[in-house]
């Protein structure tokens, strides 16, 4: 099975003041796309103005509700055990909630931007 990969989409799309913030959709379609063509299944998570950024073949797009760190560690604890799950984030409170359920962390530079 392969590992599943969960991006928190604000948190990397704002790690890089690029002007971002002028289109936030736009950055998480951006981020989305940079995505393809990885060896684990993707999910990326959006919120906010991000929201309606949808889903291609490769990468599975997930629009939070409300917060959506709430949301990514829902996404990790429907994973459950027995399969390698990894969050990439650099919020340090999400990072302790989902080492909790078992998943590891990584930061935002070990994605692509673009």
């Amino acid at each position: 099975m392969k590992p599943l990969l969960v991006v928190d989409a604000a948190n990397v799309v704002g790690s890089v003041p690029d002007g971002w913030w002028h289109d936030r959709a736009a950055a998480a379609e951006r981020l989305r796309d940079a995505l393809q063509g990885r060896d684990e299944e993707v999910v990326l998570v959006v919120e906010g103005k991000a929201r309606n950024v949808s889903s291609i073949p490769e990468v599975r797009v997930v629009s939070a509700a409300g917060d959506g760190d709430d949301t990514i560690v829902e996404v990790v604890r429907a994973e459950g055990p027995g399969r390698r799950v990894v969050v990439v984030t650099a919020d340090r409170e999400l990072r302790r909630r989902v080492t909790a359920l078992g998943a590891e962390v990584t930061g935002p530079t070990s994605v692509p931007r673009r």
